[in-house]
């Protein structure tokens, strides 16, 4: 009977918090919505109007089809629906069109596509060990629910979306994720590698070692055969129709340039502005001339290919080599010691993380990826905890500028200040052993994100510079936050690379 009112009570809490995000997102319906609106608009009308073949050429919008067909399919089924709402909206033409109607329709499709991330989470949630009798604020269930629910980064970023069968399901998940949006292929040879060594080698030696007799050439044709059906099901129609090179054209358009418009807070964003520091010293000291220096284009909030000034430009495949390069040390980690669940969600974030240092094309956004899951990590290792904060709090405050209104300005503060408490104070109380959690450095550090805020935001547009150089917030707010994404990298990797191999509170189901 206790353990029933007990269970009965973490349902109610978890069903209030869930009720509460959702009705926090309704009351935001009208709030100011990014491009991404129209890029999901003008999907819809272009799934809707058009021909399949026609799919991947139309180019009527700037916004062109660029996420995998499986996507593409979706957007496609929430157009017949979009179709009760306002018909205007399924017009290709009617560029930049946001009716009353339409915008409902786009906040409510996130809203109810929200009831899958629950679910996720709720699985999740089962996933830990905690002491009975704990209260509210002690239950690593009740603070993991709050961080994934209440996530600042998602409140504020429109969006859609153990044993043999779990690594079936896991398999099929996943690649039904990746065909829905690519930006998955970051965290794709964290899935490969622990399945084939944890499901396709079927034993593992005393010392925790691969036992390469234990290959199962069985499993892996399963594996094999259930990744191959998933993209069979989306690539298929348009390999048929010989579309394929112009779908991956879409998919992967290097022409984009090393950095977004915003550069995301990783180490490109470092090495840009060190080539900018580099290039006025040249100048200054007359190392350089000025009539031969390339056009400060990667300051001007363009997307589009640029040259750097003084340091070696970097090429997509050097991209690609920097990223293989910072995430091999873990993927052999999980290879030659898996250390269940939680050396999987470790190679899972620096995976993420280590795309999102090093990748091409890089959008802000993407931090995203390593701060939900190492929430996870967060409320069972202290050390997670505390390289957690220091990643969630530099990667929410680096999404700021995707919020640049003024009516926007103290909601998303008001958000950031609320998730920022309750993720300090929450494990602070789960780790209240050991004392503090940040060292007075890293302390110092976020609680600078405080000038660096008043002064992009308020003590900046009052000065003659916001006419010249108007990307200089966006530049000061992407390398600062750099830093703090950077650090916490380093740490993720040394925690992974000294962790005992017994330590493993997740439970590997």
């Amino acid at each position: 009977t206790v353990m029933a009112a007990l269970m009965t009570n973490d349902q109610s809490c978890f069903f209030a918090l869930a009720l509460g995000v959702s009705f926090l997102k309704c009351l935001l319906i009208n709030a100011y919505h990014s491009s991404d609106f129209e890029v999901h608009r003008n999907w819809l009308a272009l799934t809707h109007s058009l021909p399949v073949p026609q799919w991947y050429y139309e180019a009527t919008s700037e916004w062109t089809l660029d996420y995998p067909p499986l996507f593409a399919w979706f957007e496609y089924g929430l157009s017949h629906i979009a179709w009760f709402f306002d018909k205007e909206m399924l017009v290709v033409q009617n560029l930049n069109y946001a009716s009353p109607a339409t915008i409902l329709f786009q906040r409510l499709s996130v809203i109810v596509a929200d009831v899958v991330f629950f679910y996720a989470v709720k699985e999740c949630c089962k996933c830990l060990r905690e002491d009975k009798g704990k209260d509210l604020l002690g239950k690593p269930s009740f603070i993991l629910t709050v961080l994934l629910l209440w996530n600042f980064g998602l409140l504020i970023v429109d969006r859609i979306l153990g044993d043999l069968n779990r690594h079936f399901e896991g398999a099929l998940l996943f690649s039904v994720l990746f065909n829905l949006k690519h930006i998955y292929l970051y965290i794709a040879p964290a899935y490969g590698i622990y399945l084939l060594r944890c499901f396709c080698f079927t034993q593992s030696n005393a010392d925790g070692s691969l036992q390469w007799r234990s290959f199962s050439v069985v499993r892996l044709v399963t594996l094999g055969t259930i990744v191959l059906s998933t993209f069979a099901v989306s690539f298929g129609p348009f390999i048929a129709l010989g579309q394929l090179p112009q779908v991956l054209s879409r998919l992967f358009p290097f022409k984009r340039g090393l950095c977004h418009a915003y550069w995301a807070p990783n180490i490109w964003a470092l090495y840009n502005i060190a080539d900018k520091a580099l290039s006025i010293l040249g100048v200054k000291f007359k190392l350089l001339d000025i009539n031969k220096l390339p056009k400060a284009s990667m300051t001007g909030g363009l997307v589009q290919e640029f040259q750097h000034s003084v340091l070696p430009s970097v090429s997509p495949l050097a991209t690609l080599v920097c990223t293989l390069l910072s995430i091999l040390p873990a993927l052999f980690r999980i290879w030659h010691r898996p250390n269940g669940a939680r050396g999987f969600l470790c190679c899972l974030v620096i995976c993420a993380l280590g795309s999102f240092m090093f990748g091409w094309h890089v959008h802000e956004k993407a931090i995203l990826m390593a701060i939900l899951p190492l929430s996870l990590l967060a409320v069972e290792s202290r050390e997670e905890a505390r390289i957690f904060l220091i990643l969630s709090i530099t990667g929410h405050y680096s999404l700021f500028p995707l919020l640049f209104t003024t009516q926007e300005l103290p909601i998303k503060i008001f958000l950031m200040l609320l998730f920022t408490i309750f993720s300090l104070t929450s494990l602070k109380t789960l780790f209240r052993s050991g004392g503090a959690l940040l060292n007075p450095l890293e302390a110092t550090y976020l609680l600078g994100l405080i000038p660096l805020e008043l002064i992009c935001e308020f003590v900046y547009p009052l000065t003659v510079w916001q006419k010249t150089f108007p990307f200089l917030p966006l530049m000061l707010t992407s390398v600062y936050c750099a830093l703090g994404v950077t650090y916490a990298f380093i740490r993720l990797y040394i925690s992974l690379l000294t962790c005992s191999d017994s330590t493993k509170k997740i439970k590997t189901q």
